[in-house]
């Protein structure tokens, strides 16, 4: 197992002085000195300045800058990073910035954190290391200290050296409790560690980040769906579609050679005409993976497009800006399949289609209603559950109201970035 923290390191006693941790332990005390002391400068002057009640805003922010330090000087005694436990603001600008951290716990805990390090946690990080470091240091000089004066030397102060045996006793009884003094300050090391990362970097900011790159993660995994969605569209339509017409071509072709009413020109003709059948349902089929329309025009006209091939009367009302391709190619699906569950079970007379891009919350709605029977059922098999999980994908939303005895409405929304110009 990898030894990721100084208190995993005192697990193996016996490894632990041959370690690199006594030394990252001692590091990450004695580096407490060197925030924490301006930090305490920095604080009182803003104390100060918060009487007239301008200090506070800066309080805040020297919070959070000392938190970005202390969770990088974190790495000096744990090997895992710390996570930022703040969010990005949704629009750019000092404001926004300003509003987004107020609000958020993290400041306030790092204005916490930073109250707390100044006055008090650098102080016993640096006692810590005066003890642990400092005495042994102290003793283990003494056959040094004594050549350099000759005479005598005093060992912490009080001990009283004389003579070259004397010295060497004292260092050694240095080492051996320098050797002592490691495992305590490992284990100051890891306290204080754990405490940074309590207050700076709580596991529910682990869990969000978390959950963050799995989200990514699906929204490339989306992406790389759609590139593929495309890839067997083109490769149809440019190879075994091209293909099928040269032969559907051929067959006309020899159907007109051969001699009317012969059985070899019934076979031709039966080919012929299965041919050209293939030739649809392929169309069909490419057109099904991932129209041109959508691809060239955008998602209005695709949904207008298929409007128009709807066996029910659609009206449609579209205003739609281009979006991105999973959330256009996502939309699309999504109304072709209502207008298809339309003409298939509803007993609709008609139907109305409309689409809609809200830059405020940054949204896309899609709305589909139909005046017929009602008591559409996902769990029926139309396809909206299979819709559904393919929004969810997107952060999106599908909802249906279809009581018995109509109408049904079909309601889909769709979270997406402003579109680029």
């Amino acid at each position: 197992m990898e030894v990721r923290t100084p208190w995993q390191a005192l697990t193996r006693p016996l490894a632990y002085p041959r370690s690199v941790w006594p030394w990252r332990s001692a590091g990450y005390l004695a580096s407490s000195v060197v925030t924490g002391l301006p930090a305490l400068v920095v604080l009182a002057v803003l104390v100060l300045f918060s009487v007239l009640l301008v200090g506070l805003p800066l309080l805040l922010l020297a919070g959070v800058a000392l938190g970005g330090v202390e969770r990088r000087r974190l790495r000096i005694a744990e090997v895992a990073p710390a996570a930022d436990p703040h969010r990005v603001p949704d629009v750019p600008g000092l404001g926004a910035w300003l509003r987004v951290r107020a609000r958020e716990q993290a400041t306030w805990r790092e204005l916490a954190y930073a109250v707390l390090h100044a006055t008090v946690l650098w102080p016993l990080d640096l006692l810590a290391i005066a003890v642990c470091l400092g005495l042994p240091a102290a003793l283990l000089s003494a056959p040094v200290r004594l050549a350099l004066d000759r005479q005598e030397t005093k060992v912490v102060k009080a001990y009283l050296v004389t003579s070259y045996p004397q010295a060497f006793a004292a260092a050694l009884l240095g080492a051996v409790l320098l050797l002592a003094l490691l495992y305590p300050l490992a284990a100051l090391a890891g306290a204080r560690a754990a405490l940074t990362r309590a207050l700076l970097a709580p596991r529910e900011t682990e869990l969000r980040d978390r959950i963050g790159e799995v989200t990514r993660s699906r929204a490339r995994l989306v992406d790389a769906f759609e590139a593929e969605r495309r890839r067997i569209e083109r490769d149809l339509h440019d190879g075994a579609q091209q293909r099928l017409v040269a032969l559907t071509m051929t067959l006309g072709l020899a159907r007109l050679d051969a001699p009317p009413g012969s059985p070899l020109g019934d076979q031709l003709a039966k080919a012929h005409d299965e041919a050209g059948q293939v030739l649809t349902e392929l169309r069909e089929l490419i057109h099904g993976i991932h129209p041109q329309v959508l691809a060239d025009f955008g998602l209005g006209a695709a949904l207008a497009d298929a409007a128009d091939r709807s066996a029910v009367p659609v009206d449609t009302d579209l205003d739609l800006p281009r979006l991105p391709t999973a959330i256009e190619s996502a939309a699309y699906f999504a109304g072709c399949e209502a207008l298809a569950n339309i003409g298939k079970h509803s007993g609709a007379t008609k139907a109305r289609l409309t689409a809609r891009y809200d830059p405020g919350p940054a949204r896309l709605t899609l709305l589909v209603q139909d005046d017929g029977r009602g008591g559409a059922d996902p769990d029926r098999g139309s396809g909206l559950t299979g819709l559904a999980d393919r929004i969810a994908v997107l952060d999106g939303t599908l909802t249906i109201s279809s009581p018995s005895g109509g109408p049904t409405l079909i309601r889909v929304e769709i979270p997406c970035p402003p579109p680029s110009a």
